[in-house]
């Protein structure tokens, strides 16, 4: 477990999560941290966002009414903890259409729950099958959303600029190497180049929100909008030139019943 997360949370997010497979009679198969303290840059207060995929007994699928049952489990925020999870089902058909979601929760540096199976084998499957298209669309469209939203004012939320940059930095990972950006804010600044002007600005800006409440405001920092904006601007013009990477049925079919097993 990673320094950022104490001995005792991690303690009782493991009960947490003990209670969820009593209550819904579920078998929890992977669990991890999946927000801005899994990304690097938490403030003091942040929540713990804890997000797992779980599995029924055999028989629960086996119905006619499949489709109409819950295949979500959530809980409200207490003392900071947010915790919810997929139905192992729900999660391998979206895994299908690459969420981004779920693909970050693969690439997690903080596992809580892991059964040794279901995760390894998901992350043999991204690997050949990602589609870096519905990627570079699903984070432009959040760091577009984020921008427009918060950060064209001259007081704005402090946590908002790693909303935007996350995903922007993201992208540019993405166009780079093919693969599936990593999650951690550090390993995706190492794109920016060391010692300028706007490597600068970010580095302040991690530290200050290391230290920042959640709510936070404080000046824009013109440097760092001039580069959301020119990234912006640049990635309207994206147009995939890829057919598309799309799983086949029969690699998740195959994860779905060794996870039920």
């Amino acid at each position: 477990m990673e320094k950022m997360i104490s001995k005792e949370i991690e303690q009782e997010i493991q009960l947490r999560i003990d209670a969820v497979e009593k209550e819904h009679d579920v078998k929890v198969l992977y669990a991890v941290e999946s927000g801005s303290r899994a990304w690097g840059f938490a403030s003091p207060n942040s929540d713990y966002d804890v997000r797992f995929i779980y599995a029924h007994p055999k028989d629960w699928y086996v119905a006619v009414n499949l489709e109409e049952k819950r295949d979500v489990i959530e809980y409200p925020i207490i003392d900071e903890i947010d915790i919810s999870g997929w139905d192992v089902r729900k999660a391998l058909r979206l895994f299908k259409k690459s969420n981004p979601s779920f693909v970050e929760w693969l690439h997690s540096s903080i596992i809580y729950r892991d059964d040794g199976v279901f995760s390894a084998t998901a992350r043999k499957i991204l690997a050949t099958n990602y589609a870096i298209e519905k990627g570079i669309y699903h984070y432009r469209n959040m760091a577009k959303t984020n921008y427009r939203g918060y950060l064209r004012k001259p007081m704005v939320p402090l946590k908002k600029y790693f909303y935007v940059l996350r995903p922007l930095l993201s992208i540019l990972w993405m166009e780079k190497e093919g693969t599936p950006a990593p999650i951690e804010f550090d390993k995706l600044r190492k794109l920016i180049d060391a010692g300028s002007e706007l490597e600068c600005a970010i580095t302040e800006l991690i530290a200050r929100k290391k230290l920042a409440l959640e709510k936070e405001i404080a000046p824009a920092v013109p440097v760092i909008n001039e580069f959301i904006v020119s990234e912006l601007e640049r990635l309207e013009e994206y147009r995939s030139s890829e057919l598309g990477k799309y799983f086949n049925y029969d690699s998740l079919n195959e994860l779905f019943h060794r996870a039920l097993d």
